[in-house]
């Protein structure tokens, strides 16, 4: 009978041990990630367009600075909106993950510790990118009060941080797919196509 059920029950699951075939977080992913560094790539541009002027006319680009801040603002907003429930999907499919406990991870972590470092630096970055968003806005709505937008270098160089914590986050994310197969399809079907090979012969 509890054969019958977990039968029953792994039918139900993708392929990738969730209740749905494609995994979501891995995909929310990149929207924060693309949001967010778009972001503070055009502040970055947008506090240059007096040096790069010259530029633009020779393109023959009619731009006005304030539109490139108003796309670092919306692409917060935006990035800070997705991660949420980027985050949401991450902790969901973590708990339905069954890794391997006999792999070691690049960095000589087992899957649980990486996905616990994982799941603290998820909570830890979606509270610096609401608080990027906060100080974003004060800068849009208070600081620019004589309609000047413009944004502080101090954020900026703090946007850039995040971007290097993202990238350590990310590589933890990229090891629990990879080396653990945490929710990765293609790496799951790859297995059950080797076991099912080996059970054939």
């Amino acid at each position: 009978m509890n054969s019958e059920l977990i039968d029953q029950l792994s039918s139900q699951l993708g392929a990738n041990g969730l209740p749905y075939s494609i995994p979501i977080h891995p995909n929310l992913v990149h929207l924060t990630l693309g949001l967010f560094i778009i972001g503070i790539t055009f502040d970055i541009v947008g506090m240059l367009v007096p040096l790069q002027t010259w530029v633009f006319k020779f393109f023959a680009i009619s731009v006005e600075r304030t539109n490139f801040f108003d796309v670092g603002w919306y692409n917060m907003v935006g990035s800070t909106i997705i991660t949420i429930f980027t985050v949401a999907a991450g902790f969901y499919e973590m708990l339905l993950a069954t890794p391997p406990t006999d792999v070691k991870s690049a960095w000589g972590m087992q899957a649980m510790e990486t996905m616990l470092w994982h799941g603290i630096g998820g909570v830890f970055l979606l509270g610096l990118i609401v608080g990027m968003t906060v100080w974003r806005g004060w800068q849009r709505f208070i600081l620019s009060q004589d309609g000047d937008e413009k944004v502080q270098w101090s954020y900026l160089a703090t946007g850039m941080a995040i971007m290097f914590i993202m990238y350590i986050h990310g590589t933890l994310g990229a090891q629990m797919a990879a080396e653990f197969g945490v929710h990765n399809t293609a790496d799951i079907l790859l297995r059950l196509g080797a076991d099912l090979n080996t059970t054939l012969k």
